[in-house]
Formats: structure tokens, sequence, C-alpha cells
């Protein structure tokens, strides 16, 4: 059976939280979104992002899939449906070590605020339900910086999978997890898809410590919750503007 997101958050709070902070070398900090298609992430971020933004705070915006070195090289894949999952997940594996290398690490090195709409955690969870090893998925991200909080918005799989299927005129081969052959028809192989991604959300939520937010909520609400979070866990005044 299917827990609720309300159920988790319950749960949660009637047992004391304790999130250690991450060891890091670096004087920025790092804030991600996870969760599964339709579960309001990447809305929640831009607008956490554009209050940000509108503050002055120094902050770089990252999101995954999306190095210009690696990205027509998945594209062509995806296009001629040659990806295995185990050479999907290495080319998110190649994009994300570009990324990092070249914009993450040296901006938290320089005292950015740095978001990303998905992080690791994203391999984690798709590519393990692609049928890859949790452990050597683990292995090979092993260099990433960890998160100063990492936000799991988690919607019920129904909501999610319709926000999705609404918005989209024609799920993609690959986006619906057609490569695995789970069904013939797009849309219930997308369904099935994404519950195995949500599984594998809630296993990490305890592990790694990821911040729980209820998808259903009204954006306006969720929103202010959010960045409640992020003024008590990241000191934002080092990242503020300098006054003159």
């Amino acid at each position: 059976m299917v827990t609720s997101t309300s159920e988790i958050l319950a749960d949660r709070q009637t047992q004391p939280e304790h999130i250690p902070a991450p060891k890091r070398e670096y004087p920025g900090a790092l804030v991600v979104v996870e969760g599964i298609d339709g579960s309001g992430k990447s809305t929640q971020l831009y607008l956490l992002k554009r209050w940000l933004e509108i503050g002055g705070y120094r902050i770089h915006f990252t999101e995954w899939n999306s190095s210009p070195l690696v990205k027509s090289a998945t594209r062509r894949g995806k296009q001629r449906r040659l990806l295995t999952p185990t050479t999907f997940s290495l080319l998110h594996a190649a994009d994300f070590a570009d990324r990092c290398e070249r914009q993450i690490l040296p901006l938290l090195q320089g005292g950015y605020l740095v978001l990303a709409d998905r992080y690791i955690y994203t391999a984690f969870a798709r590519d393990a339900a692609r049928g890859c090893s949790p452990h050597w998925l683990r292995n090979l991200y092993s260099f990433a910086p960890i998160p100063d909080i990492t936000f799991y918005f988690r919607a019920p799989l129904d909501v999610a999978v319709n926000r999705i299927v609404a918005g989209r005129p024609k799920l993609k081969y690959y986006e619906a997890g057609m490569d695995l052959g789970i069904s013939l028809d797009r849309a219930e192989s997308f369904r099935i898809f994404q519950e195995r991604i949500l599984n594998n959300y809630d296993q990490m939520l305890e592990t790694d410590h990821f911040v729980l937010m209820d998808g259903t909520m009204r954006v306006n609400r969720l929103q202010k919750h959010m960045r409640e979070i992020v003024g008590e866990r990241v000191e934002l005044a080092q990242f503020a503007p300098k006054k003159k």
C-alpha cells in the first residue's frame, strides 16, 4: 500500500529530526529539489530563484541534463533509441560531472548559493528504476558535493501523473519508460515507471536527510514554507548584496 505524503509528514513530526550539516570545504551553499515528474519541484525552485534574484543575492541555477558537452550525444541516442539503462546512466553522469566541475564546485568555492533542479538523487531513483545497481550508482556519483538542503517534493502518484499527461501532447519514448518493455501503452508505462521512481525516492527520505514537502499544497503556501526552511538552514546574509 502506498503511503500518503500527509501520513509520512505526520510520522516524521512525532520523531526528533537530526540533520547533520554537510562537511564542506567551500564558503557557498547548495540547495536542491527532487521528486517525480509533476510533483511541483521545478515551479517551487523557480519561485525561490526569482525571490533571491530580486533580493540581489549571489546565486547560480543549474538543472539536470543541461551540459552542452553531452546534450547532443544524449539527443542522438534518444532519437535512434540506442540507449541502454547503463549507457543512459553514464551519459547523465558525464553531464553532471561536466556541470559539477565547470559550474557547481567553482561557484560554491566562490561563495555562491547554488540552486539545482534535480541532483544526484534523480540518478539514484530513476536509473535504479531502470535496473542499474544502487551501489554502482552511489559509487559513480561519490565525487558530488552533499547538499545543504535537499527538498523532496512528494505528490500522490495519480496527481503527479495526471499533471504531466494533461500538459503533454505525447509522452516521449524514454520519458515514458518504453525502453523497459513495461507496457505497450505509453501512459500506462509512464505510470508504472513513475511509481518505481517514487518508491526509490521514498527509500532515500531518511538515509539522505530529505526535507519532505507536500506537493499538493497551494503554490504560495508551499513557497512560503520553502523560504522559511532556507532561511533557517542557510546563512542567507553571506549571499546578500554588500551594503555601500
